[in-house]
């Protein structure tokens, strides 16, 4: 989001009421939930927070039209869960995470961070898949995964986010179990990217990143029918991704 305020004045409920969504996995909130405009949750959805203690930092939501059948939030690492990074839902037998993971571009110290953070998010989605549950886990992870996911790999090879450890970090979650839903429905497909920096016109010169992934357990992904990324809303920084699941 970028903020949920800056989107909800950038017209995020005219592209709410459009894509009218059964599920909606929100990032980077930056508010408090009493800042979070109340018309998200009058529009007919159940609503998850997972908060910073800093305020107007990071967070993490879920909306629902379904009543959760459980309700997690964080993931039990307490320097990770004081960031507001990780929420969860169980819905009709799936288990939905929104999750936003750190950025490492300010500097070694978040870097840092963001490699720990993802080391034990491997961990906690490691479990995850014992439990043998639908689980589908949507967020930006910060990372762009191959080549084709970033419009200058070159030039980006030493840029957090496309650095050769995260990229196998991604290759690592993979083989753990989980598949890219939206690269399976669209693979090979060049040019198709969820952020553009707010410099030099990048969006409309489609210079941009793909680091909003849905991760889902395989037999969930089967039935992805339909991944669509949003570009023509200009809610924030990143687009929407969307996608069908034919759950019939």
């Amino acid at each position: 989001m970028n903020g949920i305020r800056a989107a909800y004045r950038k017209g995020f409920m005219d592209w709410l009421e459009k894509s009218n969504p059964d599920i909606l996995c929100l990032q980077e909130m930056r508010a408090s939930s009493d800042q979070i405009p109340t018309q998200i949750r009058e529009a007919g959805y159940f609503e998850v927070h997972h908060v910073a203690e800093k305020k107007g930092y990071s967070g993490v939501s879920i909306y629902s039209r379904n009543e959760p059948d459980v309700i997690e939030v964080g993931m039990g690492t307490d320097w990770i869960d004081q960031e507001g990074r990780v929420c969860c839902i169980e819905v009709n037998g799936i288990t939905v995470f929104s999750v936003y993971a750190p950025s490492g571009t300010t500097g070694d110290l978040r870097q840092d961070v963001k490699m720990r953070f993802l080391d034990a998010f491997y961990a906690f989605a490691s479990k995850k898949l014992w439990e043998g549950k639908a689980v589908l886990f949507c967020g930006d992870f910060n990372i762009c995964h191959e080549e084709i996911d970033i419009h200058n790999p070159k030039q980006n090879k030493n840029t957090s986010g496309f650095l050769k450890e995260e990229r196998d970090w991604v290759t690592s979650f993979l083989d753990l179990g989980y598949e890219d839903v939206f690269r399976k429905l669209h693979h090979g497909e060049p040019d198709l990217y969820s952020w553009w920096t707010y410099r030099a016109g990048a969006k409309a010169k489609n210079k941009g990143w793909r680091i909003d992934y849905h991760l889902a357990t395989p037999a969930l992904a089967e039935k992805a029918t339909e991944a669509t990324i949003e570009k023509e809303w200009d809610l924030s920084d990143h687009a929407p991704v969307s996608i069908i699941y034919d759950l019939g």
